[in-house]
């Protein structure tokens, strides 16, 4: 009995899905080919911040004894953030690349599922991120001798953690732009801001003043900084900041799914779509 007979349509369904989800990361694809300042994201951005941050860790560890940890930290932190930023970015301004062109409502009335549109966006992304993160590597090893791959496999789990907060926090821009419109569009780029300095990117949780540090604690990216801060002074991967972060990380993807689906609900019910059309 062969599969086709045993499922029905679902190998052709998936096709066709798989269809669509690939559709939408080439359509994503030849935009940033048309609109080379596109890449600027991806090319200059993490350079300018590798060169910003390694020279900073260089003026940090030719003045004091112990500069060159804060050297190393100040390297990994800014390659590891842009795990984060990358993969929020990339899904963020994939929705909001669609309320620009006002493609929204074409999309709407095609068979495309939402999850199917959200895939093709992160296939697209994950392209993104390889190359946004691989020019700060790239950078940082060609200009400070800096290896972030020195750091071995335990730097796998930390990154994976953190490449899942950006989507998270890319799904909470979604659901607001969605409910706000264009108005809140800035905070696909002003977020990360705000989430930058509270996760101890650089530095330890102690070093915030105090009544910022329990908010500090409770996002998972300071506990994934933390663990790759840990490596760096090669204590090991401490597994229990992993598992806290992995776990923070999961409540918050439940929370930012159902916050997207609400949003999206509201959009569908007041007719927000006018405001893209």
């Amino acid at each position: 009995m062969s599969l086709a007979t045993v499922t029905g349509t679902r190998p052709q369904e998936l096709g066709a899905s798989w269809q669509r989800i690939r559709a939408i990361a080439r359509r994503h694809a030849y935009v940033l080919l048309r609109s080379p300042h596109r890449l600027f994201d991806v090319t200059l951005w993490p350079l300018v911040d590798v060169l910003l941050f390694g020279s900073l860790g260089v003026f940090v560890s030719n003045h004091r004894g112990s500069g060159s940890i804060a050297f190393a930290y100040l390297l990994s932190g800014i390659v590891l953030w842009h795990v984060v930023y990358q993969s929020q970015i990339a899904l963020s301004t994939g929705m909001l690349e669609e309320a620009w062109s006002r493609n929204m409502l074409n999309l709407m009335v095609t068979p495309m599922s939402e999850l199917e549109y959200v895939l093709g966006v992160v296939l697209f992304g994950m392209v993104k991120l390889v190359m946004g993160v691989g020019v700060a590597a790239a950078t940082a090893a060609a200009f400070y001798a800096f290896d972030i791959t020195g750091l071995g496999w335990g730097i796998l789990p930390v990154a994976g953690i953190l490449l899942l907060v950006g989507w998270v926090i890319a799904l909470f821009v979604i659901g607001i732009v969605l409910r706000f419109g264009a108005g809140a569009e800035a905070l696909a780029w002003g977020i990360l801001f705000m989430v930058m300095p509270l996760s101890g990117v650089f530095y330890p949780v102690k070093a915030l003043p105090g009544f910022l540090q329990p908010v500090a604690i409770a996002l998972p990216t300071t506990h994934a900084f933390a663990a790759g801060r840990a490596l760096l002074s090669h204590h090991g991967l401490p597994w229990s900041q992993v598992a806290i972060a992995a776990l923070g990380t999961g409540v918050l993807l439940v929370v930012a799914v159902g916050f997207v689906v609400t949003m999206l609900s509201l959009f569908r019910r007041r007719g927000y779509i006018t405001r893209y059309s």
